[in-house]
C-alpha cells in the first residue's frame, strides 16, 4: 500500500520527533554517510569526462527519486510510519518557516562560521558529525538567504516556467540546454553571477553551507529540497501526460554525449533501474 509524503509545514509534532528519531538512527548506524559518499561520487559535471546520472543529465530526476526512495527504505527499516516529508519553497520562504524550527531541523548558523547552533543536528547535540565532505568541518553549516550577499528562493512564476515546457529534455542533454522541463527546474542558466542559479539550484545556494557543493546530503534538508522536485516532476508529468523522459535511445557515436547520458530504458548507475522504470511512483508513495 502506498505511503504519503506531507508538505513538511503540516506535520504534527510527533511527526516531527519519530522523522528526527528515525534520521539521527540511521545516522548512528553508519548508513547515512555512505548516502553523502554516494552523491559526491555520482556528482559529475559537464566538464568531467564519463557518464553523467545525477547531475546535470536528463537523469537528474530519476536518479534523485531512486536515491529518495534508498533513504526512505532506510528511515522505515526504523520506524515504519516514517516518510520523507517535502519542503515547498515556493511558499514556506522565510529562515524562521517550516523546516527550520528548532524541533525539526533547527535554523541558519551563526555568523562567525556558519556553524547551526539550534535543532536536534547541531554539532552540539552529539548526534550530525560530519563525516564526508569536501570541508574538514565536523559541524553542519547553513547560511540562509546568504547574509552577506542575499539571494531569495525561487517564486511560483519562476518555478511555472519550468512546468509549463512539454518537453522533458533536448540535446546537448547538459548544463547548458536551453528547451525542456528538467534543466529549468534543475535551474542552471546562462546568465551570470547568482542569475544563473534557478529553481532547483537556487536553493541549495539558498540554504548555503553544507548544501553547496557535492557533499550537499550532509544537510537533511537535502532530502525535504528534493522530495518537493520529484513532486514538480509529478506535476509535469499529470500537465503533458502524451511526454515522456527523453532520450529515449541512447546519443550514437557521433555525438559528444555518447555513453555520457542515461537513455529512458538503460540502467541508471549505481542501480539496476531504468528511467523508465522509475516514471510512475504512485504504487510506492504518493504526495499529501
Amino acid at each position: 500500500m502506498a505511503y504519503t509524503r506531507k508538505d513538511v509545514s503540516t506535520l504534527t509534532r510527533t511527526e516531527k520527533r519519530r522523522f528526527v528519531k528515525a534520521m539521527l538512527e540511521v545516522k548512528r548506524r553508519g548508513e547515512y554517510d555512505e548516502f553523502v559518499r554516494t552523491h559526491i561520487e555520482y556528482y559529475t559535471s559537464d566538464g568531467e569526462d564519463g557518464l553523467r546520472t545525477a547531475h546535470m543529465a536528463p537523469s537528474f530526476l530519476p536518479w534523485h527519486r531512486q536515491f529518495l526512495l534508498d533513504l526512505e527504505k532506510a528511515l522505515r527499516r526504523v520506524d515504519a510510519s516514517v516518510s520523507v516529508p517535502y519542503w515547498d519553497w515556493t511558499r514556506d520562504r522565510t529562515t524562521t518557516s517550516a523546516p527550520w524550527t528548532a524541533d525539526l531541523l533547527g535554523g541558519t548558523g551563526r555568523r562567525s562560521d556558519r556553524q547551526v547552533m539550534t535543532g536536534p543536528f547541531a554539532y552540539a547535540e552529539g548526534n550530525w558529525t560530519i563525516k564526508e565532505g569536501i570541508t574538514d568541518e565536523e559541524f553542519l553549516t547553513r547560511d540562509l538567504g546568504r547574509a552577506r550577499d542575499p539571494i531569495q528562493l525561487p517564486t511560483e512564476a519562476e518555478l511555472e516556467r519550468a512546468l509549463k515546457d512539454p518537453l522533458y529534455d533536448a540535446s546537448p542533454w547538459d548544463s547548458t540546454t536551453g528547451k525542456g522541463f528538467r534543466n529549468k527546474l534543475e535551474g542552471w542558466g546562462s546568465s551570470q553571477g547568482s542569475a544563473s542559479w534557478q529553481n532547483h539550484n537556487r536553493v541549495h545556494r539558498w540554504v548555503g553551507g553544507a548544501m553547496v557543493g557535492g557533499a550537499s546530503v550532509n544537510d537533511p534538508v537535502f532530502w525535504m529540497h528534493h522530495a518537493f522536485v520529484d513532486l514538480v516532476w509529478s506535476r509535469w508529468q499529470r500537465r503533458h501526460r502524451e511526454h515522456r523522459y527523453l532520450p529515449a535511445k541512447p546519443p550514437g557515436p557521433g555525438s559528444a554525449q555518447y555513453r555520457r547520458v542515461v537513455a529512458r530504458h538503460e540502467k541508471l548507475p549505481p542501480w539496476n533501474v531504468t528511467p523508465d522504470q522509475l516514471e510512475d511512483h504512485g504504487r510506492i508513495y504518493r504526495y499529501g
